[in-house]
């Protein structure tokens, strides 16, 4: 790296610091009732799409205070960091684009439009067969859309023949699923040929479709391919699929309606949430697919995240403005920690120091430091850090290091 170039970046890194402890000092006021914080933060930002405010909050995770409000055109709903290229994606489904940020200098670099109306959007995978790219699932028109990101720009579209509901892309990049609700139907796309099957009828309404996150190699990427998990929400049921021969396998009956999934990392389990009861169902899907153990944690679980080292899983319970903090080794509740009005997503940094948890009504960001939640167990009251308002009805974040 020249000379010149380490320069200009040190002070970069000096103007935003600067610039972020000057915000920061602005709401010491609004944090005094949170402990005084002792350990180090996590060199990055959390980029937080408000989707009431019209803009993508960029939080500095170092200092915990907001660095800048970055304005986009519509309400955003997503927000997705590339892990390389150095930049973050947010949809704005009610006008159907995405939008690219810098993560350098947190500025707004473009715009796309892929549609009228748009649904959601994914990164492809890592051992995708045709490189980077986002994906776009669109409600009007109905069709699934490919944008190349370096530059940004649309590759190719392919037309669907039901309304979707939501989609997922194989961990070996080669399948999308589609589920529609309307339609009881799971449609599969062959990435390579971009060519869809003709989709499959279900006996239910089938809302999320997940693969088994990527992680491992190339050859576990393929392998973790061949499972798909659909959520029966009408008949309260995960139907698990054969993607190779596109048949159902086998449908495991909850206790819940599966509204929310979450994987362990490993994959090795599912954790379901929904309407029905107030406890997270534990799904074993592979192997032999079968139901595992129901916990209790908290009024009205949502959203959920899990951190690896440790392994826990963050319930985030809406109705009691508190999120649930389980052992998944162990099934147990360690902590219920209060953190804001209407908890609805929950993000763990990458170093698995902190859970990131977004607050709809409130419109702050709880900070729970996880390596506090051990020695928060006996009291049962959950290590919240602090709290960070960031803009008007965050929904989703992405974090990125530096």
């Amino acid at each position: 790296m020249a000379q010149s170039q380490v320069v200009a970046e040190s002070r970069y890194m000096l103007t935003r610091r600067t610039f972020a402890l000057g915000g920061l000092a602005g709401g010491l006021g609004a944090l005094a009732a949170c402990h005084p914080r002792k350990a180090s933060g996590f060199s990055g930002y959390a980029f937080v799409a408000n989707q009431d405010g019209g803009a993508i909050a960029a939080v500095d995770l170092e200092v915990f205070a907001v660095a800048r409000h970055i304005r986009i055109d519509g309400s955003p709903t997503a927000v997705l960091a590339h892990p390389t290229l150095g930049r973050v994606y947010a949809l704005t489904p009610d006008n159907g684009s995405v939008h690219e940020i810098l993560t350098g200098n947190l500025t707004f670099s473009h715009k796309l439009q892929v549609a009228s109306l748009a649904l959601e959007m994914r990164l492809a995978p890592q051992f995708a067969p045709q490189g980077d790219a986002l994906y776009v699932l669109c409600q009007k028109p109905r069709q699934l859309v490919r944008v190349a990101l370096d530059p940004l720009r649309i590759d190719w579209t392919l037309p669907l023949a039901d309304d979707p509901a939501d989609f997922d892309i194989s961990p070996d990049g080669a399948t999308v699923a589609i589920s529609s609700g309307a339609g009881c139907s799971i449609t599969f796309v062959d990435v390579r040929n971009r060519s869809a099957f003709s989709p499959m009828r279900t006996t239910g309404e089938i809302g999320l479709v997940r693969f088994q996150p990527p992680h491992g190699d190339a050859a576990r990427a393929q392998s973790d391919s061949q499972q798909l998990i659909a959520a029966n929400v009408s008949q309260r049921m995960l139907s698990i699929f054969d993607v190779p021969r596109r048949r159902l396998m086998v449908n495991l009956p909850l206790a819940v309606r599966p509204d929310h999934l979450c994987f362990k990392t490993d994959g090795g389990q599912v954790f379901v949430t929904g309407e029905g009861m107030d406890g997270v169902v534990v799904v074993y899907p592979y192997y032999t697919p079968q139901i595992g153990q129901t916990v209790l944690a908290g009024h009205n679980p949502g959203a959920m995240a899990v951190s690896t080292s440790p392994g826990y899983l963050f319930v985030a319970n809406t109705k009691s403005a508190d999120v649930s903090i389980l052992d998944i080794e162990t099934g147990k509740v360690l902590a219920v920690t209060p953190v804001g009005t209407e908890p609805s997503s929950i993000t763990i940094t990458p170093d698995d120091q902190y859970a990131l948890v977004l607050n709809q009504a409130s419109g702050d960001m709880a900070v729970i430091r996880i390596p506090n939640v051990t020695r928060a167990a006996r009291s049962k009251k959950g290590p919240l850090f602090m709290l960070i308002p960031v803009g008007s009805k965050p929904v989703s974040a992405a974090v990125v290091a530096i």
